[in-house]
């Protein structure tokens, strides 16, 4: 007796969405909710650790002299490095593309609290600002 080949389809609903001037794939995410990983958040905030980093370490002694090594202006350093004092649930939700519908580069680098519950608060609904609440994606933040 010969087993015949059997095919196994997968479905995947996978939508694509412009973000940033690029079109990215949007699928579902847990509850429901839609998972969209914004790579230029994604890449600002890990950029904005490692500089951090470069900076308490002591490799760099300023912004001035990190900027002049990474050929950048130095205004330009200093509002990426204020994401370091995003609020962990909100880096959190970035890095999982969880984040809010809204969240966008520009507005993450406007001037922004250090208190984490301001940053929250700046969210327009309670349920998804909550440190350990799912951040929903039917709202704007920040």
């Amino acid at each position: 007796m010969s087993e015949a080949a059997q095919t196994l389809t997968v479905v995947i609903p996978l939508r694509v969405k412009p973000r940033g001037g690029r079109k990215a794939m949007v699928t579902p995410g847990v509850l429901g909710l839609e998972r969209r990983q914004d790579i230029t958040l994604i890449k600002a905030v890990a950029r904005a650790f490692r500089w951090r980093r470069m900076l308490e370490t002591g490799r760099f002694a300023t912004i001035n002299e990190l900027a002049a090594a990474e050929k950048i202006n130095s205004s330009y350093v200093s509002r990426v490095l204020r994401l370091t004092l995003l609020a962990p649930d909100i880096v959190e939700a970035i890095l999982d593309g969880r984040q809010p519908e809204g969240m966008t580069l520009p507005g993450l680098m406007e001037p922004l609290s250090i208190y984490w519950g301001e940053q929250r608060s700046r969210c327009t609904g309670p349920a998804y600002c909550r440190a350990g609440a799912p951040i929903r994606t039917d709202r704007q933040c920040l």
